[in-house]
């Protein structure tokens, strides 16, 4: 004949019993001791992030070392730019303190391929409105240069403006109001 209908039911239930205590163990063994005891992450991530090298600084910390070049920085157009974007990883040349390697200055036609990073073309804000920007090669062809021209033979890296304005300045060709 079979199971009466009590045996079923209390196999079920010892089934399910036998089923949440072995799902409990193996929790217990895969888990990490630190699982859980914040939220629902192990907590010894946090630990572990902490202790996890540096590998970039803010703009600070080149200033610090570099006080002519932030002095520019800090009143260029490109003042919101991490120098690190240019130059490299913070880590790759400063370490406790202490200068452990040279950052790439660029130059040439490695400036002009730094700038058309972010200068190629036009940035739409929105569908009708662009970010104020310049968009190479246009911008060459405006200026009448050759399109071979580098951005640095009219511009100052760090500070943009700089050049252009020091020569409106001596031309008396800066408008009122720039």
């Amino acid at each position: 004949m079979g199971f009466s209908y009590k045996m079923r039911l209390i196999l079920v239930c010892l089934g399910i019993f036998v089923v949440a205590w072995v799902g409990f163990l193996f929790k217990s063994l895969l888990l990490p001791d630190s699982f859980g005891l914040y939220g629902h992450y192990r907590a010894d991530a946090i630990i572990e992030a902490v202790e996890v090298p540096v590998r970039h600084g803010t703009n600070r910390s080149c200033f610090k070392c570099h006080p002519f070049e932030a002095k520019i920085h800090k009143e260029g157009l490109h003042r919101t730019i991490s120098c690190e974007f240019c130059h490299g990883p913070y880590a790759d040349h400063v370490t406790s303190d202490k200068k452990i390697g040279t950052l790439p200055v660029r130059t040439g036609k490695q400036i002009t391929t730094l700038c058309l990073r972010c200068h190629n073309s036009q940035i739409m804000a929105r569908s009708e409105a662009v970010i104020k920007t310049v968009a190479m090669p246009d911008h060459l062809r405006n200026q009448q240069v050759k399109l071979t021209h580098d951005c640095n033979q009219c511009h100052h890296v760090h500070a943009p403006l700089n050049y252009i304005n020091r020569a409106k300045q001596i031309t008396g060709l800066m408008e009122k109001g720039e």
